[in-house]
């Protein structure tokens, strides 16, 4: 039984039950396509990418009630059906889950799903303030791989990394290599620690003889022992489309 009752014209918060309208839509996943029967008002609801698709310019509902998406795994969006009917997210139990959460960021984008993206990277940073560690490189260029300027989790990501580095005694070599390759990232890390807005009598001043100028190793020295969180050696070989 198709519903066309119009859909909302903003996503505010709604009930639940509010949502689970008669007309459902079928969403298939991955090269296998697996399938995904969701109900058509709550996934249009949340996300505009999808109510453009299933609802007319005159927010009938559309005769197509199928969409596919092929370049998609399954866990990322078993994760945003899982946000969808229960505005819950999954915590991360260690580091290697972030995966997931980064591809879902990357759908809800796709999808225009606000709150969903906010949600993802609140969980994302809670879970390394949490655990008192910080993205690894791998992370970021993956991050950076895809998204733009101007990004809020790009932002997070890259501000987490600019306290690890400025709070470091020493350079780590992958991020030595990392920041060499890729500009972008160096100035985008330099623009994070300027929005500190640190107080000039709390740095080191280089230009005052009578001061303590804090540099008690040239800039070539290299903690061989250094690491970030869960950052190996192998992260600097770490091939994406990305940074370079």
């Amino acid at each position: 039984m198709s519903d066309t009752s119009e859909t909302p014209a903003a996503p505010r918060e709604k009930p639940l039950h509010e949502l689970l309208s008669n007309s459902l839509v079928d969403i298939y996943i991955g090269p296998d396509s697996n399938h995904w029967v969701l109900h058509e008002k709550l996934l249009c609801h949340h996300s505009p990418f999808f109510r453009a698709r299933f609802y007319d310019s005159k927010n009938q509902s559309a005769s197509s009630k199928s969409w596919g998406m092929e370049d998609c795994d399954d866990l990322p969006f078993e994760l945003l059906v899982g946000w969808l009917y229960s505005k819950a997210l999954r915590y991360p139990e260690e580091e290697k889950d972030i995966g997931a959460l980064l591809d879902l960021y990357f759908l809800s984008e796709k999808f225009e799903m606000a709150k969903l993206s906010e949600d993802v990277v609140e969980t994302i940073r809670a879970f390394y303030h949490n655990n008192e560690s910080y993205p690894a490189l791998r992370r970021v260029q993956y991050v950076y791989a895809n998204t733009e300027e101007d990004n809020i989790l790009r932002e997070m990501m890259v501000s987490s990394v600019a306290r690890y580095l400025t709070l470091a005694d020493v350079m780590p070599p992958v991020w030595e290599k990392a920041l060499k390759r890729n500009g972008q990232l160096a100035v985008d890390i330099i623009r994070s620690i300027q929005q500190w807005h640190l107080e000039g009598k709390n740095l080191p001043d280089a230009r005052d003889a009578s001061q303590d100028r804090g540099r008690s190793v040239g800039f070539a020295a290299v903690d061989e022992g250094s690491s970030l969180g869960s950052v190996k050696e192998e992260d600097a070989e770490h091939k994406t489309n990305g940074v370079h």
